[in-house]
């Protein structure tokens, strides 16, 4: 007769093995009181048992004492085969001929792992002991037959598991088990997830596939770490040591220049702060007027290495931004690109590789602290990305669109059969490309291959239109003359000179009042202290800007946008659609003589 045609009052059959005892003695005697046979190892069942509930040692069905101090209990066919067991034939037979009753319930849950290690100067024979092998094995034994078996591994399931129990003829519904079975397997993950993690940090080396930061976002915030769940860390630190923000500018900064690279086979460079990109641009030659702008016209050989013509326009973007930035360049580091980083206040760099001259000029910077990062080119993350935010995990699959030339193909405006100009596309290209990496909602003006202005992460899209445009307009102001021919006391520092210039083409130069310290510390970088811009001359020299490229990385709502991005030169405008105001949206663009261009896809970055 096999099991399943038992009639006893033994017929079906509960296994206990817990580490967690809360409300075990109600759960034993609801399960004694449906007349299940109740079968527990070690202290489970003693606690039982003093408590005056009938119970079996495991060992009454397996014949074998527990051993090796505790560590096999429960690891018998006698166990296993009966909870996973399934109503087949086959099953049946081979039940029968061992001479194995299946089993119905399994409560369990695990040693504390966390508890062990969270102990100061535990060490790996204490963490070992804590690895429950027994238990995982019924917990995912039973969770994988849950067809037929049930899993309790939370004791806050046990009330409603016997209130089902007891008016449901000793059965458990369909839907319960799978519940359960899924607490089971979290169980086991997190479980497996913490071991993996401890011997992580002192097997697999620091560097190699776990990481050491020195703390997260702030410094309260330890410990904290970098790591990869199989392989190796993607990355070599060469010098310096990274922080956690460093982490994310730099695994931010890093896809955006290497798919420029990809997109426009021009060497390309990034200055991120803060996540988003202060400027982002690519290898084309610098004017004379340009170099001044950058300060870098003093730098020789900068004709000759197009990735430090590129960072020299990324940095030169938005100075003030960019003030203690995070590097990523496409190519090979050069001297010549070294030099110019060297030079500047910055937090560290990624990129491919680096000449030994670079290297050497990187690594003396910050007294060696200078954080070099340099990442496998032909690393390419799993397709599916996870966060946890709060204590939720949040997963989706990774934003691997390509943005080429196709992704600017339909022109809205003025027809379907214009053009775009080759700087065109490339503008569009750098700009597009810079917010699938900036904070959203953002929007992004460019110019000569390089980002102008960029609003990220504010909530209204034409907030993000302004702050942008008003980048732009002082990129463009810095350019003027009379800012290039300021007259710098001697011995003036470039972030010195870099906020007087803010400062003077922003409109916001402290009035000259006695006594303000303000405007004193304004005045005390001049050897002349200009006058300021009248509003005539600002708008004469605005007004010469054109060309400009503006991308969105989503629909713009209201033709307020049009217009804003319209008085900083905009020619070409590039954004999704969706919007009950596209025909809106592309009729004050044709209205301002603007080329509007239809891209698909949103680019949401957060």
């Amino acid at each position: 007769m096999s099991s399943s045609q038992k009639t006893d009052c033994y017929s079906r059959k509960a296994i206990l093995s817990v580490y967690n005892k809360t409300g075990l003695l109600d759960l034993a005697n609801g399960l004694a009181q449906q007349g299940i046979r109740l079968l527990a190892s070690g202290g489970t069942a003693k606690l039982i048992r003093e408590a005056g509930i009938k119970v079996e040692d495991v060992s009454s069905i397996t014949h074998a004492p527990e051993m090796l101090a505790g560590r096999v209990k429960t690891l018998h066919p006698a166990v296993h085969a009966g909870i996973l067991a399934r109503d087949l034939e086959s099953d049946e037979k081979d039940l029968a001929e061992q001479n194995i009753d299946k089993v119905d319930y399994v409560v369990c849950n695990l040693y504390p792992f966390k508890d062990t290690i969270a102990k100061i100067n535990v060490t790996i024979a204490e963490a070992v002991e804590e690895i429950d092998i027994g238990g995982v094995t019924l917990l995912r034994a039973a969770a994988k037959n849950h067809s037929r078996v049930t899993i309790l591994s939370d004791p806050a399931d046990y009330p409603s598991f016997l209130e089902e129990l007891r008016n449901g003829d000793r059965e458990v519904s369909e839907a319960s088990r799978k519940l359960y079975a899924l607490k089971a397997f979290e169980h086991t993950a997190d479980y497996d997830a913490t071991i993996a993690e401890f011997f992580r940090k002192r097997y697999a080396g620091d560097g190699v596939q776990h990481l050491t930061l020195r703390y997260g976002a702030n410094p309260h915030q330890k410990p904290a770490q970098a790591f990869v769940e199989s392989g190796e860390i993607p990355f070599k630190v060469l010098s310096g040591s990274p922080g956690y923000v460093n982490l994310l500018d730099a695994l931010n900064s890093w896809p955006l220049v290497k798919e420029l690279r990809e997109s426009l086979d021009l060497p390309a460079a990034a200055s991120f702060k803060h996540v988003s990109p202060a400027g982002a641009a690519v290898g084309i030659p610098l004017s004379e007027v340009e170099k001044r702008v950058c300060f870098v016209d003093d730098i020789e050989g900068l004709d000759d290495s197009p990735l430090a013509c590129a960072y020299s326009r990324a940095r030169g973007a938005d100075r003030m931004s960019s003030f203690g930035d995070w590097v990523a360049l496409s190519d090979e580091v050069d001297a010549v690109t070294a030099r110019i980083i060297g030079r500047e206040v910055s937090d560290g760099v990624i990129a491919p590789a680096y000449t030994p001259e670079a290297l050497e000029v990187l690594k003396k910077k910050k007294g060696g602290k200078y954080t070099v990062l340099q990442i496998d080119p032909s690393y390419e993350p799993p397709s599916l990305e996870t966060r946890q935010v709060y204590g939720i995990s949040l997963c989706q699959h990774r934003n691997d669109v390509k943005i080429t030339e196709k992704t600017f193909s339909r022109i809205i405006t003025p027809s379907s059969d214009y053009k775009l100009p080759p700087q065109a596309l490339i503008d569009l290209t750098v700009a597009t490309i810079a917010l699938k990496y900036t904070q959203s909602n953002s929007v992004c003006y460019a110019k000569n291959g390089q980002i102008v202005g960029l609003g990220a992460g504010q909530q209204s899209r034409i907030h993000c239109t302004r702050l942008a445009g008003d980048k732009a307009d002082n990129w463009w102001l810095r350019q003027h003359p009379r800012v290039l021919d300021f007259k710098w006391k001697k011995g003036t520092k470039r972030p010195d000179k870099s906020n007087a210039v803010d400062l003077f083409v922003s409109g916001l130069v402290p009035k000259k009042v006695e006594g303000d310290l303000e405007r004193e510390q304004y005045e005390s970088v001049f050897e002349e202290v200009p006058t300021d811009f009248t509003p005539e001359e600002r708008e004469e020299w605005l007004k010469r800007c054109t060309d400009v490229s503006v991308s969105s990385d989503a629909f713009f709502p209201f033709t307020d946008n049009v217009f804003r991005a319209y008085r900083s030169g905009v020619k070409y405008l590039a954004a999704p659609g969706g919007s009950v105001m596209d025909q809106a949206v592309h009729e004050a663009s044709e209205k301002c003589g603007m080329v509007f261009v239809h891209q698909e896809t949103r680019l949401f970055h957060h």
